[in-house]
């Protein structure tokens, strides 16, 4: 299952680029690397995949089954939504939340923050703060 996600990820997200100009691809890898289990890591290579590519939620759910589904349509952000309602939406899915701490973590790698210009990079560190704190609530 961890190499079918990793092969549709791959697809997905050929040719695209982080803010850096580096390959996508190593962030979707460097955030599958960050947790422990394979539904967490199929999520974590499939977590941009519906909100950045032209993969349909249903085409996740045929190929990975109903948990693996949920798990990525929690992470997926909603046009116009509220920062509050998706980190709830996040915080209750276990799967979907252990994937966005580590998407946060690589995201806010002050290696990968240095290659960026310095406006850039505070706009993304206070991002980054808000979304962890939002997240660890309880």
């Amino acid at each position: 299952m961890i190499g079918a996600a990793f092969e549709m990820a791959l697809a997905a997200h050929r040719g695209q680029t982080d803010q850096a100009g580096m390959a996508y691809i190593g962030h979707v890898a460097r955030v599958a690397a960050g947790v422990e289990g394979q539904n967490e890591v199929v999520v974590a290579l499939l977590h941009d995949v519906v909100e950045d590519c032209d993969v349909p939620l249903s085409h996740v759910a045929a190929q990975f089954g109903d948990e693996i589904a949920a798990a990525v349509d929690a992470i997926t952000r909603r046009e116009g939504e509220a920062a509050e309602s998706y980190y709830a939406r996040v915080r209750a899915n276990p799967v979907a939340l252990a994937v966005k701490l580590s998407d946060i973590a690589d995201n806010a790698n002050p290696d990968r923050l240095a290659m960026l210009d310095a406006a850039t990079r505070d706009r993304l560190v206070r991002k980054y703060t808000k979304a962890r704190a939002a997240l660890t609530l309880r």
